[in-house]
């Protein structure tokens, strides 16, 4: 994983959301095919938008974390949230190009 990607869990989600930058959290798990194949690209965008967005991961089959993607009504994955100021404002469902969902990013930051 790059080191521009932060591995959240139950304990630190609500801390990390809550900066001044947009953070974009990817709910995903192990086992799911798309959310390997978005990986790369969550990769990439970390390291294109360091200091304008902040790219994080929560893995669904951690105990705990559970609650967050239930909270937040996440229902499939790979689900994005992307934060601004602790509030959600945009919600992306599933694999996507990378240059939609850098589109979709700059959009709101």
């Amino acid at each position: 994983m790059s080191a521009n990607i932060t591995n959240l869990d139950a304990k630190t989600f609500k801390t990390a959301i809550a900066v001044p930058t947009p953070v974009l959290v990817d709910f995903w798990a192990p086992w799911c095919g798309p959310c390997k194949s978005i990986a790369p690209i969550l990769e990439e965008l970390a390291t294109e938008l360091t200091g304008k967005v902040a790219i994080a991961k929560l893995d669904i089959d951690v105990e705990g974390n559970d609650a967050i993607a239930s909270e937040y009504g996440v229902r499939a994955i790979p689900t994005m949230l992307l934060f601004k100021g602790g509030q959600l404002v945009e919600t992306l469902v599933g694999m996507m190009p990378k240059a939609a969902l850098k589109e979709k990013l700059l959009a709101k930051v």
